[in-house]
Parts: C-alpha cells; sequence; structure tokens
C-alpha cells in the first residue's frame, strides 16, 4: 500500500519552491535566506535520511548562511 503522506524530502522541495514563487517583492538578502533555507532543507533531509530534526536543522543553517552572504 502506498503512503498518502509525502516523504520529508518531498515536502522540503515543496515548500522551496512554494518560498521562491513568492520572491518577487524581496531585497536580495531575503531571497538569499530563503533559497539557504530551501537548500539547506534539502540537504539536512538528505544527509539524516529524511528525519525530521534534520531537514529543519539544515533549514536554519541554510537560513542563516544564505542571509550573510553578500551582506554589507
Amino acid at each position: 500500500m502506498q503512503h498518502l503522506i509525502p516523504s520529508t524530502r518531498t515536502l522540503a522541495l515543496s515548500l522551496a519552491v512554494l518560498a521562491l514563487s513568492a520572491c518577487s517583492g524581496m531585497t536580495q538578502q531575503e531571497k538569499n535566506t530563503a533559497i539557504g533555507a530551501g537548500v539547506g532543507a534539502i540537504g539536512g533531509s538528505i544527509l539524516t535520511g529524511g528525519s525530521t530534526a534534520g531537514t529543519v536543522g539544515g533549514a536554519a543553517v541554510g537560513g542563516v548562511i544564505g542571509h550573510e552572504v553578500n551582506k554589507k
């Protein structure tokens, strides 16, 4: 029987796509933060085998790194 609940990886990717689709009114720093969080969530999910803690931790670390990129 197939699972009705999407995997953490699929959920993270979907959230990243949704977040990036709303970037038109954002500053470059806000865009970098959103992209970093999305990439971090996907990376954290992959590295931890889909664990929620890995996904959330990856999103947090990625968001911080994205926020600091090109910061003046």
